[in-house]
């Protein structure tokens, strides 16, 4: 009986389905790569992904972003992911990658 009100509220009881990453989608963009990886929550999908550049020491350095943002669409996600990828990298421009950090959220 609980688990149909849980189902009927929304809430499969499963904890794991919660802001799963989706299989996403890699474009190359001002010498980075950026990567879509769309979080699943529930049945919409929340824009996240990630930048990568090449370093000099022959490793690279990673930017992830995770923004508010939801669509009904995975492939909604995915383009709004890329563009987003696209404008943090024009916006920041060298600062980006500038620091000595391997990794970081921007």
């Amino acid at each position: 009986m609980a688990s149909f009100f849980s189902k009927f509220f929304g809430r499969s009881g499963n904890s794991d389905e919660q802001a799963q990453a989706a299989p996403g989608k890699t474009e190359a963009y001002a010498d980075c790569t950026i990567r879509a990886t769309p979080m699943r929550e529930g049945s919409q999908f929340r824009l996240a992904g990630s930048i990568e550049k090449a370093s000099g020491e022959g490793g690279t350095k990673l930017r992830s972003f995770i923004r508010a943002d939801l669509f009904t669409s995975e492939q909604d996600a995915i383009d709004a992911t890329l563009r987003k990828g696209r404008q943090i990298i024009d916006q920041t421009g060298p600062s980006l990658f500038s620091d000595d950090a391997p990794s970081r959220q921007v």
